[in-house]
């Protein structure tokens, strides 16, 4: 998928995406001084010490030490600005909520994390309902460019209306429900939405090609319980008002 594919109809800043193609590859994009992390976080514990060539060469032992509560609470804890990655960041703490929901699959997982990390890097995880744009004729401006748009755009069209909508209900659930008070769509339009959106990409030759089909899928059948798990991300271990402590973000 190139980068020169627009998405931007609504010139909503915070949905205007760099790439539109989101993987489900955070894992695989960890740097050396998220391992370095790992690595002296879990070695103030002597029965938790993990070697570096653990982490590297063994993809088990890597997604096991990664659901170590010590990770989460050092991440948590961190008193001052985190060197590690956002992709990291998100990962552990996405992973957090999503087991406590009964969601424990790795790749769900990465992708949620990597879409978390794509719309912090654009919109710097401020609501896209904070400037003059509304996401509602956003997301109808979206639709609409269906009629004229070829099968790749279509695709990136449709995965981004779902990433956007399951953003926007996840990230900033107080801001839909304030504006819902005010007559404008409430939750249940943001997961039908996006609900509806994920299971047409989910069949598409696209999603296969970039074996996003079963996260897609996912995402359509379960919709509301990752939003809800965003829901306690956001409200429980995001301080939206203070960035100060996000990698990429501070």
């Amino acid at each position: 998928m190139g980068k020169d594919v627009a998405l931007g109809f609504g010139g909503i800043r915070a949905a205007r995406l760099a790439d539109p193609m989101i993987r489900a590859n955070c894992r695989d994009r960890f740097t050396a001084e998220d391992f370095s992390f790992i690595v002296s976080t879990l070695g103030k514990s002597r029965a938790d010490a993990v070697s570096l060539t653990e982490l590297l060469s063994d993809q088990d032992m890597r997604d096991s030490i990664l659901d170590h509560e010590l990770l989460f609470q050092a991440m948590l804890s961190a008193t001052a600005h985190l060197t590690i990655s956002p992709q990291l960041y998100f990962y552990v703490l996405t992973r957090h909520v999503l087991k406590e929901s009964g969601l424990p699959d790795r790749k769900l997982c990465d992708y949620l994390a990597s879409l978390l990390e794509t719309f912090s890097r654009t919109a710097r995880l401020k609501s896209p309902a904070d400037g003059s744009a509304q996401p509602i004729q956003y997301l109808s401006d979206l639709m609409l460019a269906l009629r004229d748009a070829s099968p790749a755009q279509t695709f990136l069209i449709r995965a981004h209306v779902g990433n956007y909508s399951l953003f926007l209900s996840g990230i900033f659930p107080g801001t839909v429900q304030a504006r819902s008070e005010r007559g404008a769509p409430a939750f249940s339009y943001y997961e039908d939405m996006g609900r509806m959106n994920y299971k047409v990409v989910a069949g598409h030759a696209f999603a296969r090609t970039a074996d996003l089909r079963d996260i897609y899928n996912a995402l359509a059948e379960h919709f509301h319980d990752v939003r809800l798990a965003l829901n306690r991300l956001s409200d429980s271990l995001l301080n939206i008002d203070d960035q100060s402590h996000i990698p990429l973000l501070g």
